[in-house]
């Protein structure tokens, strides 16, 4: 069964760079042909897909977050990580990394981020 963890810091400054890792148990992130994506839900708001890199190790961005965004991973670790830069108060949110093929079918349970001063 495959289960994915996110973890990395709850609170980062205005302006940094918020950075997380999500780790994959039970399922390599090289099994074709699965993307690991990064979404997220900002308070009160609903599901943001902010992008993905496959089994491949392609990448896929959100236009609207492209500027600012690198997904990468490590398949020694079996990890694949989300950096988002220039930070403003309003990338708060839970921030989820999940498994997709034909649907989003596995989900860590989130993490909360709060960017304040």
């Amino acid at each position: 069964q495959v289960q994915l963890q996110e973890s990395g810091p709850g609170l980062v400054k205005p302006s940094q760079m918020l950075s997380l890792t999500c780790t994959v148990s039970g399922g390599s992130i090289t099994t074709s042909y699965y993307a690991w994506s990064w979404i997220r839900q900002p308070p009160g708001k609903g599901l943001e897909w902010m992008g993905a890199i496959t089994y491949d190790g392609s990448t896929y961005y959100s236009p609207s977050l492209k500027s600012r965004t690198s997904i990468s991973r490590d398949t020694s670790q079996n990890q694949f990580s989300l950096q988002l830069s220039s930070v403003t108060p309003e990338d708060t949110a839970v921030y989820y990394c999940v498994r997709a093929r034909d649907s989003c079918d596995v989900w860590g349970q989130g993490t909360q981020v709060t960017v304040s001063s």
